[in-house]
């Protein structure tokens, strides 16, 4: 396998499934979402796959497929299942990898798992922040709960109005790359994600 790229959120709603499929388009990377709550029928996977381009992405399997949009440990515990980290399994590929979290670090799997736990050393982590009151304290709060598991944290996404302001403080206390810019776009579809494909800066 080439590169992988954990992408992971300040919080949910951020913008991870469009910085995922900016990533997968970048690099013609397979995509894979290890873990989908809720939305079956229009999931993340089935979001990026209708966003990106290329032919050369393959889209792996959710581990798990659960049927509540709610934390991982609750929507599983709904649908009757335990999530085991065991059955995680990641896609065997000579491909770059994206693999896309649900929610924060945090989410509970289960009693005791998170879904930081299934962040690998060799994994490059993309941060993604978008700017909202209180997100300075979530982003700098990921930052540190990553360093300190000695994760990989190759750079940062910033989506939304441009707050520079906002973006000075946690680039003074982290020292991150900005991979890439994300506006406050009106919509997003094949066009604007092949767009922003050509605005990474990879550190």
């Amino acid at each position: 396998m080439k590169d992988t790229y954990f992408v992971v959120g300040i919080s949910t709603e951020v913008g991870k499934t469009i910085v995922s499929a900016i990533l997968t388009e970048a690099f013609q990377a397979d995509y894979w979402k290890p873990i989908q709550s809720g939305d079956l029928e229009n999931s993340d996977t089935d979001k990026v796959k209708r966003l990106i381009s290329n032919t050369h992405t393959v889209f792996h399997p959710n581990s798990y497929g659960l049927h509540t949009p709610a934390s991982p440990h609750l929507s599983a515990q709904l649908d009757g299942v335990r999530i085991e980290l065991s059955k995680i399994v990641r896609p065997e590929t000579n491909n770059t990898l994206v693999i896309e979290a649900a929610g924060g670090l945090y989410v509970p799997l289960n009693e005791k798992d998170m879904m930081l736990d299934l962040i690998h050393p060799t994994d490059k982590v993309i941060l993604v922040s978008r700017h909202y009151l209180g997100s300075i304290n979530h982003t700098l709060l990921t930052y540190e709960t990553l360093k300190n598991r000695g994760l990989n944290i190759h750079s940062i996404v910033f989506s939304g109005s441009p707050t520079p302001s906002t973006e000075e403080v946690i680039l003074h206390h982290t020292n991150l790359p900005v991979l890439l810019h994300i506006d406050e776009e009106p919509y997003f579809d094949k066009r604007v994600i092949s767009e922003y494909a050509t605005k990474i800066n990879t550190p």
